[in-house]
């Protein structure tokens, strides 16, 4: 994949870095990052369907654009 497909700030060797970081958590590992994102007071988990996952994706990152900008 080119670098112009990946979102700002990544690239093919930031990808393959995540992909390893993931494969070679083990299952407790992965459980515990899991239940430390449900504790983490600033964030929220929504349910939204399927079909609204790249508005609110979009949302976000105009969100996030706003919060760089404005820092």
């Amino acid at each position: 994949m080119e670098d112009s497909k990946y979102p700002p700030g990544w690239d093919q060797e930031r990808v393959r870095r995540v992909m390893a970081h993931y494969e070679q958590q083990s299952e407790e590992e992965a459980v515990a990052e899991d239940e430390a994102a449900f504790e983490d007071d600033t964030q929220a988990m929504v349910e939204v369907p399927k079909e609204l996952v790249p508005a609110v994706r979009d949302l976000i990152a105009k969100y996030n654009q706003n919060r760089k900008a404005s820092a």
